[in-house]
């Protein structure tokens, strides 16, 4: 690993933050997802019930 002297500090937990910030938009992007793909699901679900009577 490349020596990072008296900034090693600063460095390693700028990465921390980066990192930490990807997986929390990684967690919200999968969540509303999921929600979006639920509403979807449902809204097709009520057309197509509608279409069968």
């Amino acid at each position: 690993m490349v020596e990072l002297g008296k900034y090693a500090g600063a460095v390693m937990s700028a990465y921390g933050l980066s990192l930490l910030a990807l997986a929390l938009l990684t967690l919200v992007s999968w969540l509303q997802s999921r929600k979006t793909k639920a509403a979807l699901d449902a809204a097709q679900a009520r057309r197509d019930a509608r279409k069968a009577e």
